[in-house]
């Protein structure tokens, strides 16, 4: 479980994995599951959900975290460029290629029959993932508990970063309940613990569009990527804040087009700093936004990585990584429940996902081509609708 993975096998994994990772964060870490885990044994249940929970505390886009962490853990450092620049590679180069066509020709390519199949069947993908990873914790009825809670709490719009802290510290008096209470007896004094949500004001500058330069586009990039908390929407709040209302680069129009093509593309959605990069300064700005958002996640994984073993050793870190790991799958589930509101609406939705859940669990096929027959479905009922 342990042995070194060659880079050839790191960079086919995760350039494919790139390539079909449609859906999401959590559709991304659902993919990397079957594939590391389930398919190809690199590592235990146990292993990547400490990988996932360690990825949910750092700042970062968590599927492009957990790429680099996996290709760390596999191979070293090499490991790490090569998975996580495999992954991100496909993204950057599908919306580069659409922000050539929105910049010459003023079009967004129209995906959205394809993509009403392929986010059906996503939410069967997730489920699956969410089942398999959850096997470890099933011996502690209380972390069952603890992650149903933080789906709950997610569903309604409690901050992601809160519930994961939350749920670590309340695994950590669970668990060490009788500790506790012993010392209670033995102390007049209880200190209580703080927890204080992280606030970044906006940059307030105020530039002309015409004034746009690679070393300030790389610099609000670099800040978004080493700051980045929680799912897309806060990527569109960082992005609405500086580049139309403080610096305005962009109209809203075109924030709005970015973000469409960074929804409909596969890989991370952090691929849309390469549609603004390219609409604003061309391929030089387009290579300076991208490398500016995704360098901090290298760094952040290289940094933690070779602590999460450690974390392991000390009984109050493997409590609260417990909790967190608890919290991650309950964050998973809530993805399921608010992808399930907007895309099983209609009775062709719900025959995709049926028919994904039947393959999955009958004929354990490859995400890949579930996805891919997905895709092909929902066209097909685009022109045929039920």
């Amino acid at each position: 479980m342990n042995a070194r993975t060659s880079l050839a096998e790191l960079a086919k994994v995760f350039f494919k994995l790139g390539v079909i990772g449609f859906g999401g964060p959590a559709a991304h870490i659902a993919m990397m599951e079957e594939e590391t885990v389930k398919r190809r044994k690199w590592l235990t249940h146990e292993q990547f959900l400490d990988l996932l929970g360690a990825t949910n505390l750092i700042p970062g886009p968590n599927s492009t975290e957990m790429a680099i962490h996996v290709g760390y853990v596999k191979a070293g450092w090499r490991g790490l460029a090569v998975a996580g620049s495999c992954f991100i590679f496909p993204a950057v180069a599908i919306t580069l290629f659409f922000a050539y066509l929105y910049v010459h020709f003023g079009t967004v390519p129209q995906l959205a029959a394809f993509m009403f199949g392929i986010r059906a069947a996503i939410i069967a993908v997730i489920l699956a993932a969410v089942y398999r990873l959850s096997r470890p914790l099933l011996k502690k009825r209380h972390l069952i508990v603890i992650g149903l809670s933080v789906a709950v709490c997610n569903v309604f719009h409690l901050d992601e970063i809160v519930l994961l802290f939350g749920a670590g510290l309340v695994n950590i008096v669970w668990e060490q309940r009788k500790r506790i209470w012993q010392r209670a007896f033995s102390l007049f004094n209880v200190n209580v613990v703080s927890v204080f949500a992280m606030f970044f004001s906006p940059l307030t500058k105020e530039v002309n569009a015409a004034s746009a330069s690679l070393v300030t586009l790389g610099l609000f990039f670099l800040k978004v990527g080493a700051i980045l908390y929680g799912s897309g929407y806060v990527l569109v709040a960082f992005l609405q804040g500086g580049l139309v209302e403080s610096y305005h680069w962009l109209t809203q129009q075109q924030l709005l087009d970015a973000i469409a093509i960074g929804q409909f593309t596969p890989g991370p959605i952090l691929s849309t700093a390469t549609f603004i990069g390219y609409v604003l300064l061309g391929l030089p700005g387009a290579a300076v936004a991208t490398i500016g958002v995704f360098l901090p996640s290298f760094i952040f994984v290289m940094l933690s990585s070779p602590l999460i073993p450690k974390l392991r050793g000390s009984p109050l870190a493997r409590s609260f990584l417990d909790g967190v790991n608890a919290g991650a799958l309950g964050l998973m589930l809530a993805v399921c429940f608010s992808l399930g509101l907007a895309s099983l609406t209609s009775v062709a939705g719900g025959l995709i996902f049926g028919l994904a859940i039947i393959v999955l669990v009958v004929w354990n096929l490859n995400a890949a081509w579930i996805i891919l027959g997905s895709a092909c479905l929902g066209w097909l009922f685009s022109l045929y609708p039920l």
